[in-house]
């Protein structure tokens, strides 16, 4: 398994932006830098600030030269517990007081710019209350507590009232005194000055230069990720300073859209950001090799071998992607000419990626986004993990195959495909076998949908053919999308159908009830059975998608509901969620469910 993390260790080829990047900042020598790194979700925007941190950490320096201190600000991390704005001042506020500690410098010039951070969080704290009047909306903190004072004494006002409302408004302007004392400057102008000239100041007196690195800013909601850029303005284009903001460029005008109140004009939406962002760059597109390396990586980054042989093998991937566009292939073979030995497995993962590498980069669902290649991986690391645990012989190439087009083919064709291997004693799904014979010899043949399309021309030439393979294995291991069934099961084709629908789409159950209805008392128990399967795959019962596919199926045969309760009593105590007890609490057989738990000390 991969863990979906940022990296400082370059799978993906991006040491050259990072280091551009990094002699853009250094070569600006003091004067301030706005950097724009924009890609769409999951391309390696956050791997690449990572590498860039590195890079240039390792810039060399002349005497006289500062120091590049780090401040990193992920605004989705605050969205919903603090202002993105007020946080990211505090976040810079921090680092430089710690700076500050750390060189045994004065402190005036940075203890001088904390205060002036903290009046505009209370200055921000009082213009929200006003804000929040004026919408109608009820204030918070104490000034909220003089709004429901207030809202009380519509109909009439007493002694005690008047009393509370006087200790209130005096309590009030005590904490807006504590706060915004000693008065700063006259006016928003002139204190948003202020705190510009303090925090060059700061800067002088520390005698470095503040990189702030913003990640995750396309994650945030356009409120936070204005709110952020906002605050980032504050702080741009003063001496000593380097932004370098990652965000998906759609996200922002999203984002722009949203705040201006649907603005249409789309160079008034583009301008916003581009006045913020200095040098715009983009994160490479990954390619075929790229694509294919990144693969390898992953599978060579997850086996037995020694972390000095993993290194070794990705400095020489990245080595070789380099003089890529001299014709050089990254490939199985060009990794087993590094005269390593490697394990059968590992050598059978990397031709795993020599073959899926070009549909991982063709296919639209995919185009060679790591996240989504990343994610597709640790799919098939999951159903090998099953397939090896259960005793469950699977080829793993056979598998690679039949996932992706799981993942990328359309739907009907799945189906088609997994109902022509159920149909088979051997579990064959020959309805291949003469579209693969054409596409391996490269004739021209036109499927009618749903196969139409060049991605499954293209997924039927990738060995290994499926057509004389044996599908059971392999679909008993990812029955959490389709169901394996056997000739001997003998479910109709609506029961098939509607099996699968609850399988790969159970949150939409309630939808199939009237389908249901339909089947036969034998059909659904047998779907019962499949559900159950895929239910123990669960880790967390609260409310699952799969439980809701369970219940809607006991509705239409109330004698499924006991096998159900079996099911539930027998959860884990760790696995058992509160809000499980409204879901299924009006079941006739709740009441022996809830009675097991609290003997079991289930819930409280």
């Amino acid at each position: 398994m991969w863990a979906d993390n940022e990296t400082e260790r370059d799978l993906l080829n991006f040491s050259g932006v990072a280091d551009t990047i990094a002699e853009i900042i250094a070569r600006a020598n003091g004067k301030p830098i706005s950097i724009g790194v924009s890609g769409a979700w999951g391309m390696g925007k956050s791997s690449l600030i990572k590498l860039t941190r590195t890079a240039l950490s390792k810039q060399p320096k002349k005497q006289g030269d500062r120091e590049f201190v780090f401040v990193e600000f992920n605004a989705w991390l605050y969205q919903g517990y603090d202002d993105a704005r007020a946080a990211l001042m505090d976040v810079i506020a921090e680092k430089l007081q710690e700076e500050a500690v750390k060189r045994n410098k004065d402190k005036s010039k940075v203890a001088d710019f904390i205060r002036r951070i903290r009046w505009f969080r209370a200055a921000r704290l009082v213009a929200g209350d006003a804000l929040a009047l004026s919408l109608g909306l009820a204030p918070t903190g104490v000034l909220g507590g003089l709004w429901q004072t207030a809202k009380s004494m519509t109909d009439g006002v007493n002694q005690n009232e008047l009393e509370d409302a006087k200790g209130k408004a005096k309590q009030a302007a005590g904490e807006a005194r504590s706060l915004l004392a000693p008065r700063l400057e006259e006016s928003p102008p002139k204190e948003i000055q202020a705190l510009r000239d303090s925090f060059e100041e700061a800067l002088e007196e520390l005698e470095i230069t503040l990189v702030v690195l913003i990640d995750d800013l396309d994650r945030c909601l356009p409120h936070t990720t204005i709110s952020t850029l906002e605050a980032i303005r504050l702080f741009l284009f003063l001496k000593h300073t380097a932004f370098v903001i990652a965000a998906d460029d759609a996200m922002i005008k999203h984002a722009v859209r949203k705040h201006f109140g649907g603005l249409d004009d789309q160079t008034l939406v583009t301008n916003y950001f581009d006045k913020l962002v200095q040098v715009p760059i983009r994160v490479p597109t990954l390619g075929t090799q790229e694509v294919r390396a990144y693969m390898m990586m992953l599978f060579v980054d997850n086996s037995d071998l020694e972390e000095e042989t993993k290194e070794a093998i990705r400095q020489s991937i990245a080595a070789r992607l380099r003089e890529s566009w001299q014709g050089k292939r990254v490939d199985r073979a060009f990794v087993e000419s590094l005269k390593l030995t490697l394990p059968p497995g590992l050598v059978n993962q990397l031709d795993t990626a020599d073959r899926l590498a070009p549909l991982m980069v063709s296919a639209s669902d995919i185009s060679g986004n790591p996240r989504l290649i990343k994610r597709f991986l640790n799919a098939l690391a999951i159903r090998m993990t099953i397939s090896k645990a259960q005793g469950v012989g699977v080829d793993e190439a056979v598998l690679a195959k039949l996932l992706l087009f799981e993942r990328l083919g359309d739907p009907k064709a799945y189906r088609e495909l997994i109902a022509s291997a159920n149909a088979h004693e051997n579990g064959h799904p020959i309805l291949l076998s003469e579209w693969e014979a054409k596409a391996i010899s490269g004739a021209a043949q036109e499927l009618a949908q749903p196969w139409h399309g060049s991605f499954v021309q293209e997924w039927l030439a990738l060995p290994p053919a499926l057509a004389t393979k044996d599908l059971r294995g392999a679909l008993y291991v990812g029955r959490e999308h389709a169901p394996l069934i056997t000739p001997s099961d003998r479910l109709s084709s609506d029961a098939a159908e509607t099996l699968s629908a609850l399988l790969e789409h159970p949150d939409m159950a309630t939808s199939l009830s009237s389908k249901l209805q339909e089947i036969s008392r034998s059909e659904l128990a047998f779907m019962m059975d499949r559900l159950l399967d895929r239910a123990r795959q669960e880790q967390q019962w609260g409310v699952p998608a799969i439980l809701e596919a369970c219940l809607t199926l006991c509705g239409a045969d109330p004698t499924q509901g006991p096998r159900l309760a079996a099911f539930l009593r027998e959860r884990p105590a760790s696995q058992v969620q509160p809000n499980i007890v409204p879901k299924i609490g009006s079941e006739p057989w709740a009441g022996a469910v809830f009675d097991h738990w609290e003997k079991q000390g289930r819930y409280s």
